[in-house]
């Protein structure tokens, strides 16, 4: 492990409600990324990105929903969970992101995948589709964008989260910002698990930026690859599906048509009653369903 990182205690882990999965490890350029890996070895894989300020724990209710559906896979991003988080801002950025998790594919050898994305899963693995979608057979969308600025990006609701963000800075409450963005009202304990990764001001330096990685203006780093993404997909053939919580104040239903719009398969977006932005902690059992039908339906 690099000097510059911080590993979270294993202890800060234990008896997560929802979160008995095994831990598995991956070394990526010195630094080790931890991910879930539920099902055979053998079977079509099923992999899940997370955003900010989350980590896999966000997906535990559709991993487990999921069983016998295929291999389920949710790799935490560098910065967040259980893998090691560098604490030098500078090291988050949009490009290192998709690239690690580019290795952590190459490096399982995954092919067949059902990607679903949430938050800024859907940049760094919509990037991974059209740049690799010899390995990406499906695409489940959730609350989420591929930013580009114009008359409609950046929206109100997301500069609030922007300002707070960078006033919270190292001091992000991640089970608080969690909270504030779902609809239903989550346990202590499930609060306490979004903040289990992060004890110290050092760890948060990768959720301290990611919302400060969003373009705003044109020319910030990232829009001109995120532009090329949003471009790339309007050839994507392969099934896709999208479906947003019908009360998120940042990714609006607006938003669910535009990103579907941006796919050619996707057809209309299937808004969720009853679920705001982070659409698999209000909903994941639904969700999960959703998706068995929608694999069987493409098959």
């Amino acid at each position: 492990m690099t000097a510059e990182a911080y590993r979270t205690p294993d202890d800060r882990f234990e008896h997560l409600p929802g979160y008995a999965f095994e831990p598995h490890y991956l070394e990526l350029d010195g630094l080790r990324m931890h991910y879930v890996d539920e099902g055979e070895a053998e079977a079509d894989p099923i992999l899940f990105l997370h955003g900010e300020p989350t980590w896999s724990y966000l997906y535990r209710s559709m991993i487990t929903g999921l069983a016998g559906a295929g291999r389920r896979i949710a790799p935490d991003l560098f910065g967040f969970g259980r893998s090691d988080k560098p604490t030098d801002r500078a090291f988050y950025t949009y490009d290192r992101h998709v690239a690690s998790i580019t290795s952590f594919v190459e490096r399982l050898d995954l092919a067949g995948i059902t990607l679903v994305v949430h938050d800024w899963g859907g940049p760094i693995g919509l990037r991974l589709a059209v740049e690799h979608p010899e390995r990406v057979a499906r695409l489940v969308v959730l609350n989420t964008d591929v930013f580009a600025v114009s008359d409609r990006w950046p929206t109100p609701g997301f500069l609030r989260w922007r300002a707070f963000a960078e006033r919270a800075g190292l001091a992000l409450p991640a089970g608080f910002v969690v909270q504030g963005a779902s609809a239903t009202e989550l346990p202590p304990e499930v609060v306490a698990a979004y903040d289990a990764p992060f004890p110290t001001p050092d760890s948060k330096a990768g959720a301290a930026m990611f919302p400060l990685l969003v373009p705003v203006v044109a020319g910030d780093p990232g829009a001109e690859e995120l532009l090329a993404v949003r471009e790339r997909l309007g050839a994507w053939n392969a099934p896709a599906l999208v479906c947003f919580g019908d009360a998120d104040q940042v990714f609006t239903s607006d938003v669910a048509r535009e990103v579907a719009g941006l796919i050619p398969t996707a057809g209309e977006p299937e808004m969720i009653p009853g679920a705001a932005h982070f659409l698999p902690e209000d909903r994941g059992e639904v969700l999960a369903e959703r998706i068995r039908r929608f694999l069987a339906e493409t098959a």
